[in-house]
């Protein structure tokens, strides 16, 4: 899918320098937040609850990387980037210093039925404001980032005045 086809709302700036990683938040009607458990082989953040997110390859823009994490991990297709959702600078477990960024993003497809990629992605869940402590699981005591993007995507978040001003936060 070439990058023209997928809508930029207005005022979502993409980053620059290019992001190290990209992750979209995409809620289903009811307003809650797709998140996915990652398995316990994986070297970044084992069994730990995350969004749609991915690694920007060589040659890759941040759109065409998540157009590809959304289709490779769910099987949905990338159709617009709603909003910006902050990016963080954090520190990889190899001691790599890296840059990712987040967005509300809209897809299409079944989202009854994400084709998850089960080996990486054994369980999935549609995380409400009350889900919030769930995403916290096993995560370090100051890894916060996947349930602050989290929050910050739910509608309840906009409808009290949120932003994202504290993008560049560490995590």
């Amino acid at each position: 899918m070439g990058e023209s086809e997928i809508a930029v709302a207005e005022g979502v700036v993409l980053p620059q320098p290019r992001p190290d990683v990209v992750g979209g938040v995409v809620l289903n009607a009811e307003g809650r937040a797709f998140v996915q458990l990652r398995g316990p082989d994986r070297r970044l953040f084992p069994n730990t609850w995350d969004i749609v997110s991915g690694h920007v390859e060589d040659g890759e823009t941040p759109v065409e990387a998540l157009a590809r994490e959304v289709a490779e991990e769910t099987g949905w297709r990338l159709r617009r980037i709603v909003r910006n959702l902050g990016s963080y600078h954090w520190q990889d477990n190899d001691g790599v210093d890296r840059v990712s960024a987040y967005f509300l993003i809209e897809v299409e497809g079944d989202l009854s039925r994400p084709a998850l990629e089960w080996d990486k992605h054994p369980r999935y869940a549609w995380a409400g404001a009350e889900d919030l402590d769930m995403v916290l699981e096993n995560c370090a005591p100051d890894d916060t980032v996947v349930r602050d993007v989290v929050a910050r995507a739910l509608p309840v978040h906009w409808q009290e005045g949120g932003s994202t001003e504290q993008n560049n936060t560490s995590g």
